[in-house]
């Protein structure tokens, strides 16, 4: 799978990740975590789906698969539906999987993460790790809510706003932010599947941050309160290594 950064440069006086490739994070995660079962959300062409060695399933209404990401899995499960109609079904709960690492990069909007996110934590264990994609906004077309793509051919959304979310309705959780290429990554922990707080609290939260924007005194704000850490070296101290 091509691993060649993609996406746009970082807008002057935007955060600006610049640690390891998003994919090149999730390969050391997959050997790190070393998960029995992986879920992701958001599959696309493939290219993070291809790097889990262990049972998988994928959720993405319209897969553009390029290539064999089955052949080193002794099992892979595609959902070809909207993360939202799986879950309701049932159906990933009829596996009998606990997964330990699970990738969500669906919609870019903050209402659909936040309930991906709801629901794949039901189904998570305990000691799991739930990575979230694209939460570094990097400039103003590609933060937007409506993704134009005459002015970005990559698009963030507003899926910032889920660190935020995070730290303030769930503060029994642990959530780091890496610096990684080129939108960066949130490493949460600490899961609790019997929690039903962001489930209960869902439409106070949606109605909170839907009108929320990053005018340039809150986005200097959420430069600090980020707290990016290197890529490199986040994934080294969590593998021991000085």
């Amino acid at each position: 799978m091509d691993k060649t950064p993609r996406g746009p440069v970082p807008e002057e006086g935007w955060p600006a990740p610049a640690g390891a490739h998003y994919l090149d994070c999730l390969e050391r995660l997959q050997t790190l975590v070393a998960p029995d079962w992986y879920l992701e959300i958001g599959t696309d062409r493939g290219a993070s789906l291809a790097l889990a060695t262990c049972r998988s399933i994928a959720i993405d209404p319209d897969f553009k698969i390029a290539g064999p990401v089955w052949d080193n899995k002794p099992a892979l499960h595609l959902f070809r539906q909207t993360s939202d109609d799986v879950f309701a079904s049932g159906e990933i709960a009829s596996l009998g999987a606990k997964i330990n690492l699970a990738f969500i990069d669906g919609m870019h909007l903050f209402e659909f993460v936040l309930r991906d996110f709801i629901n794949v934590e039901r189904i998570m264990s305990r000691d799991g790790v739930i990575i979230l994609h694209d939460v570094v906004p990097i400039g103003v077309a590609s933060s937007a809510r409506e993704w134009d793509k005459s002015k970005t051919r990559a698009w963030t959304g507003d899926v910032w706003k889920m660190t935020e979310i995070l730290r303030d309705r769930r503060p029994d959780l642990t959530v780091d932010i890496l610096d990684a290429r080129p939108t960066g990554l949130a490493i949460v922990r600490g899961l609790d599947p019997t929690s039903d707080r962001l489930a209960s609290d869902y439409d106070a939260i949606v109605d909170a941050y839907l009108t929320t924007e990053l005018d340039p005194a809150r986005r200097e704000d959420l430069k600090e309160t980020l707290d990016m850490q290197p890529a490199e070296r986040f994934l080294d101290l969590w593998g021991g290594v000085a």
